[in-house]
């Protein structure tokens, strides 16, 4: 701060001169101007001359110290421009210096995962044969999306919502392209699926091929780096590559196709394709399905996958029951009408029958499309993933109860649960 000052308590002109020229006996009298005696100019000197040993060195000197302050300058923002980046934190004892490697991280871990998981990858194209103008059928394009090989042999895992055009229309067609070749498809059988989890196992006759490794997902922390691997907009984009962090763990999404389960956010780019493939540790180890992101314009970077522990406990019960006979009844069932909607429409809770197949045991029973089923096998239900899980527990051959709502009234029927096989 300033001090204030006032030119006004100055002492007078003598007072000045006073504290400058020192009092004598021969000047304490007199005006202290007239004590001032000018000097006699001094004549001026003549310029130096130097030799020509003396400008050589010199000009010698100059390109040393230009050389020195060069290093030293370069020196210094390298310190500033390297990819390391150090971080200070103090534990109590002093401070510590730790380095990060930030180009490593980002550049060549990310390209040794890509490497490494890329051929464990796959795009998936789902197909369905529609009838034409002409009475004819066609096959068109119902999805496109990613999986990754789960074994050697070719079991493949991915979301049951990439599939689910196909399992649902009797003309649905798989097909799997490997990384390496793109131009040519095999043909995938559907193994199972739970859609609850939105997870789906199918398989293609191969063998040797590249087995995904499995990591930990109990072991993640947020922050760390991860790699996304699929078909972002489809197989035209297939084995793209993006990274970022953990975000978060343990979040609870609730999917229209799934219940609410805990997911794996990461900021690495899923994009629509990408459902179904892989999200990787920097050891180019599975530690997740991508399955879901917020597409919402107030966000932006989040996108969510499913625990590679979950996916193997689910995947592998899939696996272990694949020979063994699958309940089947023959319905498809609306995911758009839940509880909430049917409630607020003045419906009961329910699923609603969305198809019924011809000659199946839902038509024998006299289930049609538009039908609430309210109950199944003496369990109620309130939404479609209820009536999923109630037939699943069903044994084939087993009848059992139904009750249903059509037309503001209530029935009763019962069907006998049959084989897929």
């Amino acid at each position: 701060m300033e001090e204030n000052r006032n030119f006004n308590n100055f002492e007078n002109d003598n007072n000045f001169l006073d504290s400058v020229i020192p009092k004598t006996e021969e000047n304490t009298t007199q005006n202290p101007y007239s004590y001032y005696q000018p000097q006699k100019p001094k004549p001026p000197k003549k310029p130096k001359k130097y030799g020509i040993g003396v400008v050589v060195t010199s000009v010698l000197l100059a390109v040393i110290m230009g050389a020195v302050s060069g290093v030293g300058a370069t020196l210094f923002l390298d310190r500033y421009n390297t990819p390391e980046t150090a971080i200070q934190s103090d534990d109590g004892q002093g401070i510590i210096n730790t380095t990060i490697n930030v180009e490593k991280v980002s550049n060549s871990a990310i390209e040794a995962v890509a490497e490494k998981a890329s051929p464990s990858v796959v795009g998936i194209r789902t197909t369905m044969a529609v009838n034409n103008f002409f009475g004819g059928s066609e096959d068109y394009t119902a999805g496109e999306g990613s999986g990754i090989i789960y074994t050697e042999d070719g079991y493949i895992i991915t979301n049951y919502h990439v599939l689910e055009n196909a399992i649902k229309a009797s003309s649905g067609k798989i097909e799997v392209f490997l990384n390496e070749d793109n131009s040519k498809s095999y043909s995938a059988k559907v193994i199972g699926y739970n859609i609850s989890y939105d997870l789906a196992v199918i398989k293609i006759d191969g063998k040797k091929l590249k087995a995904v490794e499995l990591g930990d997902s109990d072991k993640l922390k947020r922050g760390q780096y991860v790699a996304a691997i699929g078909c972002p907009g489809g197989l035209d984009f297939m084995g793209s590559v993006s990274y970022g962090i953990i975000s978060g763990l343990n979040r609870q999404v609730n999917e229209s196709t799934k219940e609410s389960i805990s997911l794996i956010q990461t900021d690495a780019a899923i994009n629509p394709g990408n459902s179904g493939g892989a999200l990787l540790d920097i050891e180019g180890k599975l530690i997740g399905v991508n399955s879901s992101k917020i597409s919402a314009t107030e966000y932006e970077g989040m996108g969510f996958a499913i625990p590679i522990n979950t996916v193997k406990e689910i995947c592998n019960k899939i696996i272990e029951n694949k020979d063994k006979p699958q309940p089947y009844v023959g319905i498809s069932l609306s995911e758009t009408y839940d509880e909430q909607t049917l409630n607020r429409l003045g419906f009961p809770s329910g699923a609603v029958v969305s198809s019924v197949a011809t000659d199946s045991p839902a038509y024998a029973a006299g289930i049609r499309r538009g039908d609430i089923i309210t109950e199944f096998a003496s369990q109620k239900i309130s939404n479609y993933n209820d009536l999923y899980d109630a037939i699943s527990n069903c044994t084939p051959g087993e009848k059992v109860s139904v009750k249903l709502y059509r037309s503001g009234k209530y029935y009763k029927t019962d069907i006998k649960v049959l084989s897929n096989n």
